[in-house]
Parts: C-alpha cells; sequence; structure tokens
C-alpha cells in the first residue's frame, strides 16, 4: 500500500527532504527540553536552569543534587516539574489527535473533542465532584475519565447504529456533546453551590494544578502508544484525505482502519481531559500550523505536530499560573485567547488554497 500512495518520483522528493526534516525536529525536542527547564524556573522561588537539572538529574540518579536545598527540590520534582511535563504531554497528545481526526473525517474544524469525550468527561467529573459518585472512592481524574469512555462509547454505537460514515460520526458527536453538556449544566444548576461550581468552572476550562507523577506515567504511555498506531496508519491516513472511496482503492481497510484510529484518539483525548480538563483549540490551531510548515504527508505531520503542540503547551501553562500571580487562569482561557488570532492567521494564509 505504501508504494501505491507515494509513487517513486514523491518518495525520491520526500527521502531529499528527510535529513531537513529529521535535523528540524531534533532541533525541536532540544528546545523543548531548554523550555520545559527554563519555565520551571518561573516563579516567586528563586530557581536557575542549572538548579532545575542538577534535581533531575539528582533524581534518575545521575547526580547527587548537591547545593540544592531540600525546599528547591521538593518544589520542582514535587510540582512543577509534573504540571510542565503534564502540559507538554497535553499539547501533543491534542495535537496529535487533532491531525488524525481531521484527516480520518475530511473536516478542517475538526478536533479532539469532535467525539463527546470532553463532554463526557464532564459529566464523569461533577457527578463525582457535586454528587458524590463513587462514594469518594472515585478520584475527580477517574470520574472524567469513566464519563469520557461512556460518551465516546454512546457516539459510537450512534454513529455505527445510523450506518457509519463520515458525516454519522460527526452528528453523532454533536448529538453527544449537547446530550453530556446539558446533563452537565443540570447537574451544577440542580446541585452545586458557589464554591463548588467555581471548582467545576476552573476545571471544564482546563486546569494543569493537580498533576502528579502518576498523571504524567499514564499520559505518556498512552500519548507514546497512539502515537506508534498512528504512524503505522500514516499511509491509510493520507489516503484518507482523498476520501472513503480513494482510500479504499488504494487498499485501505476504511471501516478497520478507522474505528482503530477512532478508539485510539478517544482513548488519548480521555485520558488528557481527565488529567487537565477540556483545553480547547490546542487540536484544532496546531495542526493546522503543523500542517503549513511541513506538509501533509503523515508520517512528517504527525511528529511535528505533537512536537509543536508539546511546546505551545508548555509556555501556555506557564502563562496561564504567572500572568495574574497569585491568581492562577485556567490554561483553557489562554489557548483560546492565543488559539484564535492564530486561526485567524492560518485562515489568512489560507485563502488561496481553496476556492
Amino acid at each position: 500500500m505504501t508504494g501505491v500512495l507515494a509513487p517513486p518520483a514523491r518518495r525520491a522528493a520526500g527521502s531529499g527532504r528527510r535529513p531537513v526534516f529529521v535535523i528540524a525536529m531534533a532541533c525541536g525536542a532540544v528546545l523543548l527540553v531548554l523550555s520545559i527547564a527554563f519555565v520551571i524556573t518561573i516563579g516567586p522561588a528563586s530557581l536557575s536552569v542549572p538548579d532545575v537539572y542538577r534535581i533531575v538529574l539528582g533524581h534518575l540518579g545521575a547526580g547527587d543534587g548537591a547545593g540544592v536545598s531540600k525546599v528547591k527540590d521538593a518544589i520542582v520534582w514535587e510540582l512543577r516539574l509534573p504540571r510542565t511535563l503534564l502540559a507538554a504531554l497535553c499539547g501533543a497528545g491534542l495535537a496529535l489527535c487533532g491531525v488524525v481526526l481531521q484527516s480520518l473525517l475530511r473536516n478542517v474544524l475538526a478536533d479532539p473533542f469532535v467525539l463527546g469525550v470532553s463532554s463526557g468527561a464532564s459529566v464523569g467529573a461533577v457527578s463525582v465532584a457535586v454528587l458524590g459518585v463513587g462514594g469518594g472512592v472515585l478520584s475527580l481524574s477517574a470520574g472524567a475519565f469513566a464519563g469520557a469512555l461512556v460518551s465516546f462509547g454512546l457516539v459510537l454505537a450512534l454513529a455505527y447504529g445510523a450506518g457509519g460514515g463520515t458525516s454519522r460520526i460527526v452528528l453523532a458527536g454533536v448529538a453527544g456533546t449537547q446530550l453530556f453538556s446539558a446533563l452537565t449544566s443540570f447537574i451544577v444548576i440542580s446541585s452545586a453551590d458557589a464554591e463548588q461550581t467555581r471548582g467545576v468552572l476552573f476545571w471544564l476550562l482546563g486546569s494543569l494544578g493537580g498533576a502528579d507523577w502518576t498523571l504524567v506515567t499514564a499520559g505518556a504511555v498512552v500519548l507514546v502508544a497512539v502515537l506508534a498506531v498512528c504512524l503505522a496508519h500514516a499511509p491509510a491516513l493520507d489516503a484518507f484525505t482523498f476520501g472513503n472511496s480513494a482510500a479504499s482503492a488504494l487498499g485501505v481497510s476504511v471501516v478497520r482502519v478507522r474505528t482503530t484510529l477512532l478508539v485510539a484518539t478517544a482513548l488519548l483525548t480521555a485520558v488528557l481531559v481527565a488529567a487537565a480538563g477540556a483545553i480547547g483549540f490546542v487540536g484544532l490551531v496546531v495542526p493546522h500550523a503543523a500542517r503549513f510548515l511541513v506538509g501533509a504527508t503523515h508520517t512528517r505531520l504527525l511528529p511535528a505536530a505533537a512536537l509543536a503542540g508539546a511546546l505551545f503547551m508548555v509556555w501556555v501553562d506557564a502563562v496561564a499560573r504567572t500572568v495574574f500571580e497569585p491568581q492562577e487562569v485556567p490554561v483553557g482561557v489562554v489557548t483560546a485567547l492565543v488559539g484564535v488570532p492564530a486561526f485567524a492567521v492560518i485562515l489568512f494564509r489560507m485563502r488561496g488554497s481553496h476556492s
């Protein structure tokens, strides 16, 4: 199938650009590491980049962390590093899901929440926080993850029960989103007090304040697994951009591949939303920016979008927690404020691409 999707002339041209792409990705990865180290130093505590590296290397067994106080060690290792890594994982995962869904559904406005995962997670979260579902055993993240899976299962059943197809999946996602959004509003209005409402609203707009190593580990494992699945299906995603009929003609098992990728992206989105709430615009804007930079070939687009999303979210989170310090701004508010103008620029640059 790869030979069909990438003829010799195109493969030759692509191989000529591959070293440039690899170098660019390596530079981007170095920039991400430096950004994480620098962002961790931002805040009221007096930290430096060398302090951060000494603390991290000390915990990894590659150094003794000499000259760093226990307070600084706790600030870096227990608070800021997990939060910044979770921000990077959320950015990478949401951008990756956005790329896949925009290609799979042939919809430039598709994002990771088009399948109703975010609204289902909201119902699960408010059920735990407001109604006390789980009897104190379930955490907010666990409730959100369960709600996300229930929502996605309902949307998928509705879509395939109606005959499948791209348009039915999108419509089922819209219906699921509206249903679970209404349930969230009903629960909050009928049962929550003022303090609970404020907490739920903050979580719904995206918050990385609850980051810990458990969430980081879970997010990293799922992200790596889903990225591997998506890269394995990159030629099929190239074919999907021309439509289901073209993909089938090129030897793609349309239903199987589409279902596999929908499940994979929904699982990743559910994990990220459960960890950090609904962070909008990342999965919509970053894929378009990455596509503009590296083209539409998914072997390059998928890792480029993930890297760009990670960089974007690391700096967005730094702004969210420091610009109005000590008051923290929900991450989703910052992504919207940055994402809307960025998306307008992208649309302006794309105006000549379509009639």
